[in-house]
């Protein structure tokens, strides 16, 4: 005896006596049209999520209605198919005394089933259609931002406004190696997210530095590949305020799951007023490198600031422990430019500028004139390395100015 379960709750036994077999298929069949209905509410469910989300957009909601139309039209067709298949091999079968019937063509058929599916592939792509000419239509924006993926990050920049940032993930390396609890939104979240308006339509202008990485936002319906030499273009227009986290949808690098998306959407007012506080901040930062010039850190500062820099930066590719993975990513502990106290201004250039032809990237674009003397000056002097070596800010402005030290 075997017992199926179907999601609207009907039971269906089926018994290997001769002949019970019919009366139980035909119970199957009678509840599974409620069971088929019953589907959609259940995926929507927070115990097991098996639908398209909805989104926070009108081309999110078109997206999802095309999504349940397509779906209603094949569990209709596959009904109305298996049901003619059940019902000619039980209405048809030997035991009646059905002989089976000897024909050859029949253009009347072979007319049917080639007009019934292109109809229906009609009736599909016309809403198909119309919906993805919306989700490509850029045009008449009110705020355009570029968005540049990098192993594994991204950088985002205002258009017509002097804002730009790099947005990374903020999920430590204890929580990743098992050595602290993991919180909510483990590896979804970031240390600085990218902050939209409700009310405007957005245009994104997506591209890459090294290697294909794919912007993917669910409650946008917006997933972009960003090509290295290239740009794509998306946009979304977001109806409610609030928190949607996405991730690299391309498998771009050991490190790929370490990629994740956060935006915030605000009122106009709030995003305003973030986007004044923002521009504030960077200006003052600014201003800050260049008083930092004639100023030099202590031994101590800069370890404890090259620490904290070196473990969000750069331990995922060279490891905490500066060993670097073989084959890979070089080793900094006891070895290479790290130790040799003749190579200190490559040390920093390739800090600064990267290493072409390797993973290396530049990273003078992406931390501050403080924050790279400090991670230079923690890498020549940890695990035992113990060159006595310190890098301040105005030797870093130096390598960036293409000057000697």
């Amino acid at each position: 005896m075997g017992i199926f379960y179907f999601p609207a709750g009907c039971r269906v036994i089926v018994e290997g006596r001769k002949g019970g077999i019919l009366v139980t298929i035909r119970q199957l069949f009678s509840g599974l049209p409620a069971a088929l209905m019953a589907l959609p509410v259940a995926a929507e469910t927070e115990i097991m999520r098996l639908n398209m989300t909805p989104g926070v957009t009108e081309v999110s909601q078109r997206v999802y209605d095309l999504h349940m139309t397509i779906l209603y039209i094949c569990i209709a067709i596959g009904i109305a198919v298996f049901g003619v298949m059940f019902w000619a091999i039980i209405h048809h079968r030997k035991s009646k005394g059905a002989v089976a019937a000897s024909f050859h063509e029949s253009t009347k058929v072979e007319i049917i089933w080639t007009v019934i599916p292109f109809i229906i592939l009609i009736l599909m792509a016309i809403p198909a259609t119309s919906t993805l000419l919306a989700m490509e239509d850029s045009s008449e924006s009110d705020i355009t931002i570029q968005v540049t993926g990098s192993q594994w990050k991204w950088h985002y920049r205002y258009f017509d406004e002097d804002v730009e940032f790099y947005s990374l993930l903020a999920t430590t390396i204890a929580q990743i190696e098992n050595k602290r609890d993991k919180r909510d939104n483990y590896l979804l979240e970031v240390d600085r997210p990218l902050v939209l308006p409700v009310g405007q339509k957005v245009r994104f202008l997506i591209t890459s530095q090294d290697v294909i990485h794919s912007w993917w936002v669910p409650d946008f319906a917006v997933k972009k590949d960003a090509n290295p030499g290239f740009i794509n273009e998306a946009w979304t227009r977001i109806d409610k305020p609030g928190i949607y986290r996405g991730q690299c949808a391309e498998l771009c690098g050991k490190d790929h799951g370490f990629m994740p998306i956060v935006v915030i959407a605000k009122e106009q007012d709030d995003y305003n007023q973030w986007l004044q506080a923002t521009k504030v901040a960077q200006q003052q930062a600014r201003e800050e490198e260049q008083r930092l010039l004639a100023m030099e850190m202590s031994m101590d500062e800069l370890m404890s600031l090259g620490e904290q820099v070196y473990g969000t930066r750069c331990a995922m590719c060279h490891q905490l422990n500066g060993e670097g993975l073989p084959g890979a990513f070089p080793a900094l502990a006891g070895q290479g430019v790290s130790v040799d106290p003749a190579k200190k201004l490559e040390h920093i250039s390739i800090v600064v500028h990267g290493q072409s032809g390797t993973a290396m990237q530049a990273f003078g674009p992406q931390l501050s004139l403080k924050e790279l003397a400090a991670v230079v000056t923690y890498e020549r002097n940890a695990w035992g390395n113990n060159t006595g070596d310190t890098v301040q800010a105005a030797d870093v402005q130096a390598v960036l100015d293409g000057q000697e030290l």
